[in-house]
């Protein structure tokens, strides 16, 4: 085994030393820059937050703005703290533009979900507090981000939508106009009073607190069969609680019905 090289040893020692002495100071800075700057940055973020739901802000707009916001704070943190370090931004663009390409095609879904929020928040075609139909999913928006939407289903189920997906396929926003139309099939025989049915159905309508006066409601025979007819029922309900209010209206239907002994032989709610 040969014996290690006590001069070059030496120069090793001393390089380092000399590194250490040079480069130490910056390196502590910029530790210290950095943990400073996430307190601050966390801080910022504290703040505005309060500011923004104490404004009258777009609540849209709220939780996209604050990640946003933090997201290039901590880019620009981290520029910073490599300035303090030493670190040559050229050599750092050199780096970027290497991987540039790669890293393109590894986040084009992800700057595509970037890319769609943004245009969902400026187009508006929901907000938050808005019940919508997407990707299979009906609930509540509860958050629009940079690059998701938060649901929460109607059985409480948390469901996160990329924004790609959102911008790009069909969406149902069932509160956007505020109301409602509820449609119910009922079928009857021949022997049934239609005039006794429709007076029943009228009351019903009238007495229930659930359905929207101020839009008119209809009732009428939709179709004739051998066997019976069938009466369409449609009325106006609030966009808001609307499955609550069909199953109280449909329940005081029915009780309606039977109590003037009425018999449904087929009941098709739609």
């Amino acid at each position: 085994m040969k014996p290690v090289n006590q001069d070059h040893t030496a120069q090793f020692y001393d390089k380092a030393f000399t590194w250490i002495i040079e480069k130490g100071p910056n390196i502590l800075i910029g530790i210290l820059a950095l943990a400073i700057g996430l307190w601050l940055i966390k801080v910022f973020s504290r703040w505005i937050k309060n500011r923004l739901y104490k404004k009258d802000v777009d609540p849209s707009v709220k939780p996209f703005f604050i990640s946003l916001s933090v997201a290039v704070l901590r880019i620009l943190l981290v520029f910073t703290v490599m300035q303090f370090i030493g670190i040559q931004m050229t050599v750092f663009a050199a780096l970027i533009g290497a991987l540039g390409v790669a890293a393109g095609l590894a986040l084009s879904g992800t700057l595509q979900n970037f890319a769609s929020g943004v245009l969902i928040l400026m187009l508006k075609p929901f907000r938050v507090g808005d019940n919508i139909i997407a990707q299979g999913q009906e609930g509540t928006v509860t958050d629009i981000e940079i690059f998701y939407t938060t649901v929460t289903t109607f059985d409480n189920r948390t469901v996160v939508v990329p924004n790609g997906k959102l911008s790009n396929e069909v969406i149902i926003n069932i509160s956007k106009k505020g109301s409602r139309r509820l449609d119910i099939e009922l079928k009857f025989s021949y022997g049934i009073d239609y005039d006794q049915l429709l007076k029943l159905t009228n009351e019903t309508i009238n007495n229930s607190l659930n359905i929207l006066k101020d839009k008119e409601y209809r009732i009428g025979i939709s179709v004739l069969e051998e066997s019976g007819y069938k009466v369409m029922i449609s009325v106006w309900l609030n966009s808001h609680g609307f499955n609550d209010a069909k199953l109280i209206f449909q329940e005081r239907l029915l009780r309606a019905y039977k109590d003037g002994g009425i018999p449904l032989p087929g009941i098709t709610p739609k």
